[in-house]
């Protein structure tokens, strides 16, 4: 009985209601208005809950896809975010384009920020739970191993990993395809 009440106190709350209008308005300017503002190419496919930032300065190329619960964050005025074709996305992968000062004498949340682009290769595949920084561009082929955070560039056909991300090996045939 004491489980009936519960369901029943939580669908009688008005704070349910408050919550579920939060959060369809949270998926709203995260993902549907983002989504037409979004340069893609054909064949791209993502989840329904990736949350895009700043899409009229994100271009995906085709066939490229983008796991759940990604958040793909281009900067507010000038950092734009570019991948290549057939780019494999992980869930829970972040990637920004901006990130603020750090100077001290001054709260971080009220420096300006610094927005640089990234650029992110063809046939690039970014593992669970990786983070892509401002100003970072990663070469075609390459893999970023899961949990990773890239802070600098990657070479093409590199594997990388770690925090901060380091190349820990190459591609089979990175020799070849280089040539």
């Amino acid at each position: 009985m004491s489980k009936i009440g519960g369901v029943a106190r939580s669908l009688l709350d008005p704070r349910t209601y408050a919550q579920v209008f939060r959060l369809l308005h949270f998926a709203s300017y995260s993902h549907v208005q983002q989504v037409g503002k979004l340069d893609r190419g054909a064949n791209v496919t993502f989840a329904p809950n990736v949350s895009f930032r700043n899409a009229e300065r994100i271009t995906i190329g085709d066939g490229t896809h983008i796991g759940e619960r990604s958040i793909i964050w281009a900067g507010n005025s000038t950092g734009r975010i570019v991948f290549g074709e057939k780019c494999l996305l992980a869930p829970n992968v972040t990637i920004t384009a901006s990130n603020y000062g750090t100077a001290a004498g001054e709260f971080i949340m009220d420096q300006p920020k610094v927005e640089q682009d990234i650029q992110i290769g063809s046939d690039v595949w970014l593992g669970a739970n990786t983070v892509v920084l401002a100003g970072v561009t990663i070469g075609d082929g390459a893999i970023i191993a899961a949990g990773a955070v890239v802070t600098r560039d990657v070479p093409s056909h590199a594997i990388v990993g770690g925090v901060p991300a380091k190349v820990i090996g190459w591609r089979e045939g990175a020799a070849e395809a280089a040539a």
